[in-house]
């Protein structure tokens, strides 16, 4: 009897609050049971009204064994053979969702108004005459040996190679379109090819080692293929054996994981799930407990969205621990680990802004973030500016006084009434203190979705590649591409020196 006790108590206050909660905070208890199994509560207040109606709660009723008509029109489509809610309870969250959101979302309030009076660069175009064809870059990388920009195209699958202000020449001839790329010398790099760029589950990408500066350019070695729509790889001897492994981002679609392609005796590569859920979009890669072997810090971007720390067990295998946590329609984007304050322990920056999903809709919680850490992998939320559509983030000292600037992109900015934030950098004039500052000359040059920082004219500071993505995926209605929407990227040459 001693056993059954909790669970009596249990039934009769769920049955004693069930009859006397009001409507709206029976939909939120019920919201907080079915929804808060996956991940975090969302509150109403986080997207609008016909957001929630018309876009979200459709898509996320078949995961509970509910079939949707039409809007408000619903019926048992039982998973597994058992419906997972009754139709009662689930009109309950849709009546909480409907009842208190807003109309429509407010505006993000800045502290500091965006400052046009950046000068700290020059725009520099590569040289694209007769250049027709749309812009759909997917990614830009500056070698960091050699200040050779390198870049990539949803069409043509092709690696494409810019020496100063010259023409492309194509260095490689791709699967598909390659959106990483990391390098381990002058010659060599890892390059992943997402295999398709739509969110669909078709597990066709692909790691290669390549040469793209040697005369055996064409030459690649395929490390691994029929990988879950990869995003990013980075190279490490995870398990110290001397031989090099490969960490690989498959963010999937509705599957994916982060994996350890473990290299064996026979130069031979074995697939190892670290955590096989979808979305894992960035990792870094360091010894962060500080004992000798290398750790995996992993932000995932799809459901249960956060950032988890994978700390190496010396046994083949990883020890998962979350480290912060964000609501499904966050949209994170990415993260970098930089020490930002000095105070010897690493740090978070983070950016939200993911448009193209379920909520296509401007959203003030939208933009940079940074966590403090306080010891013990604790992360304390320290600054945070509102960027519509945030994209990317990269904390380097572009202005060469001594701190930290962090330079953002956002590939969902409010395009109508505040273009300009599609570039902003963020300098830091007082310790944690940020303004924010951007080019006009800058708001017609393109449409930013992915951006890389190097030393492109080898002057010894730090310059930026933009890549311009211009076809679709404008969620702003009535609303044609003011800018250029050919150019493949643009250099900010800093002038620092």
């Amino acid at each position: 009897m001693k056993t059954l006790l909790p669970f009596i108590l249990i039934i009769t206050y769920t049955t004693y609050t069930s009859c006397s909660l009001s409507k709206q905070e029976k939909g939120k208890l019920l919201a907080e049971k079915y929804c808060g199994s996956c991940h975090l509560p969302v509150s109403p207040a986080m997207l609008d009204k016909t957001t929630w109606t018309q876009h979200v709660l459709p898509a996320m009723a078949p995961k509970l064994g509910i079939g949707v008509w039409r809007e408000n029109e619903y019926f048992l489509k039982p998973a597994n053979g058992a419906a997972n809610i009754s139709i009662e309870d689930w009109k309950s969250i849709v009546a909480y969702y409907q009842e208190l959101a807003p109309d429509s979302l407010a505006p993000a309030k800045a502290s500091r108004p965006l400052a046009g009076d950046l000068q700290l660069f020059d725009l520099v175009q590569p040289d694209t005459a007769g250049y027709t064809q749309t812009a759909t870059t997917t990614m830009v990388a500056v070698n960091p040996f050699t200040g050779v920009v390198y870049s990539s195209t949803e069409y043509g699958a092709t690696l494409y190679k810019w020496e100063g202000q010259g023409k492309a020449s194509p260095a490689i001839r791709l699967q598909s379109t390659a959106v990483d790329m990391s390098w381990r010398a002058a010659d060599t790099a890892l390059l992943t090819c997402i295999g398709n760029i739509r969110a669909v589950d078709v597990p066709t990408g692909v790691l290669w080692e390549v040469h793209p500066a040697a005369e055996e350019a064409g030459q690649v070695k395929t490390i691994a293929m029929g990988l879950p729509r990869p995003v990013q790889s980075i190279a490490a001897d995870f398990n110290k054996d001397g031989r090099m492994d490969y960490l690989v981002c498959g963010f999937g679609h509705n599957y994916g994981g982060l994996y350890v392609l473990q290299q064996t005796a026979a130069e031979e590569y074995t697939k190892q799930a670290v955590w096989e859920v979808p979305g894992a979009i960035h990792s870094v890669v360091e010894d962060f407990d500080k004992d000798g072997w290398p750790d995996i810090m992993t932000l995932f971007a799809y459901g249960d969205e956060g950032i988890w720390l994978f700390r190496n067990d010396h046994k083949g295998g990883f020890k998962q621990q979350q480290l912060l946590r964000f609501p499904p329609v966050q949209g994170s984007t990415g993260f970098q680990v930089v020490d930002m304050n000095k105070d010897g322990l690493p740090d978070i920056l983070y950016t939200s802004g993911d448009n193209g999903d379920y909520s296509m809709e401007l959203k003030s919680f939208h933009g940079v973030y940074l966590y403090l850490n306080k010891g013990d992998f604790r992360f304390e939320q320290a600054w945070f500016y509102p960027v519509n559509g945030c994209t990317k983030a990269i904390a380097a000292d572009f202005d060469q006084d001594g701190d930290l600037d962090i330079a953002s992109v956002a590939f969902f900015a409010d395009l109508k009434h505040k273009p300009a934030e599609k570039f902003i950098l963020f300098t830091q004039d007082h310790p944690m203190q940020f303004n924010p500052h951007v080019m006009p000359a800058l708001t017609g040059a393109g449409r930013w979705i992915c951006m890389d920082v190097g030393d492109y004219d080898r002057d010894g500071d730090a310059d930026i590649v933009l890549g311009n993505y211009s076809k679709g995926f404008i969620i702003q209605g009535d609303f044609k591409p003011d800018w250029n929407v050919n150019i493949p990227f643009i250099i900010l040459r800093n002038k620092t020196k």
